[in-house]
């Protein structure tokens, strides 16, 4: 298949998965065509079958803001159109999918009066903030019900979606998925991990795009009670909003030499693969990617249980989950593990086996491939 790919080309979930999607599906033999107003961050290095068309926004002192929306659409029927694309897969629906349909009516329009159908990955904040403003909910709304096919990362989004939207769509879900073969603890990991832990300190990890959502200063916070009772390092993984705040926090607290800002990484499996443990103490998360990633490299998860995230992880086998806000809780179960290695192991392990029997992207793609046939099977 010729597939055509829309994402936010940056560090957040909804832009990892569809890089990756894209990357694994053109490893199975299909042509991809990523259209954006910039390469995705984690598509590095030429692939035969991956090719990027970058949205170029023209800004005419007319436009306070420069419709991206059309440029995209307008970019998208012209790749469509020259490289015989059989559909577009759209991740986010705001403003994806709108534009995806406009090209679709485009195509349709035009003198070959070309279908292309297009299919709208629901990955989170479209649904639970951008979509449900008073000013887009309509616009929303109307794009998902014109989309040929629709995914949800999660029971948790689907059904969110179905209640707020009142969507009469069927709405598979898909889950976000990783490479078992990447993400992985190899064995290189013990050595590797002198380098942030030189005295042998437990390691625990937060990755994140930084936001309010995420709550990092509760990440400081979980750290702070942990550091007190065993030596450890904190690794912070990825950059945004917060992260002044987060600095700020962990010099009042005096364990800012034990809190490591690493910034956006590309190769985000290596760093992860050195800790032991993971703080996600988001108020809301639609999947859970970065605890997935981190469950592959046998990095235990402590999350909060909001969203779609006890879909992913199982308390007490797989990780654990508490409340929003509930630090001490949190910085309980991670001195359980960090003080017995006996259970650190069984469940670092136990983390590992879910995500290589439920998440890797060889169970996933080919959901991928089969809702792609059905979509293609209907519009022809």
């Amino acid at each position: 298949m010729k597939i055509g790919i829309t994402c936010y080309p940056t560090y957040g979930g909804s832009g990892v998965v569809a890089t990756e999607l894209g990357l694994e599906l053109a490893q199975r033999g299909h042509e991809i065509h990523f259209i954006s107003y910039a390469q995705p961050i984690r598509l590095t290095g030429p692939h035969p079958n991956i090719h990027y068309h970058e949205v170029e926004v023209s800004r005419y002192p007319l436009f306070d803001y420069p419709p991206y929306d059309l440029a995209l659409a307008t970019r998208m029927a012209e790749v469509s159109e020259l490289y015989e694309l059989d559909l577009l897969h759209v991740h986010y629906a705001i403003p994806h999918s709108v534009s995806a349909m406009l090209a679709r009516q485009m195509l349709a329009a035009g003198p070959k009066h070309r279908k292309l159908p297009f299919v709208t990955t629901l990955h989170g904040t479209d649904i639970t903030l951008v979509g449900q403003d008073r000013s887009y909910l309509p616009i929303t709304r109307y794009s998902i019900e014109q989309s040929d096919g629709v995914t949800a990362i999660s029971e948790y989004l689907r059904e969110r979606t179905v209640r707020e939207f009142e969507i009469k769509n069927n709405i598979q879900v898909i889950y976000n998925f990783v490479n078992c073969d990447v993400y992985v603890r190899d064995p290189e990991a013990a050595k590797r991990r002198s380098e942030y832990a030189p005295r042998g300190e437990r390691i625990l990890v937060h990755l994140s795009n930084f936001r309010p959502v995420k709550r990092i200063t509760d990440t400081i916070e979980i750290f702070d009670r942990v550091r007190k009772k065993v030596p450890s390092k904190l690794l912070l993984i990825g950059d945004g909003p917060d992260r002044s705040r987060a600095e700020w926090l962990a010099v009042q607290k005096g364990i800012h030499n034990d809190v490591l800002f690493l910034g956006k990484q590309d190769q985000v499996h290596e760093k992860l693969a050195l800790a032991d443990v993971m703080l996600l103490p988001s108020e809301l998360e639609s999947f859970g990617l970065a605890a997935l990633e981190g469950m592959a490299c046998e990095v235990v998860p402590i999350a909060t249980r909001v969203g779609g995230v006890p879909e992913v992880i199982e308390h007490g086998k797989s990780g654990y989950l508490a409340d929003v806000g509930d630090v001490e809780t949190m910085a309980r179960y991670a001195l359980e593990l960090l003080t017995d290695n006996n259970r650190l192991r069984e469940m670092s392990q136990a983390a590992r086996l879910v995500s290589k029997s439920r998440f890797c992207s060889s169970e996933i793609i080919p959901q991928y491939e089969d809702f792609y046939r059905r979509v293609l099977a209907r519009s022809s």
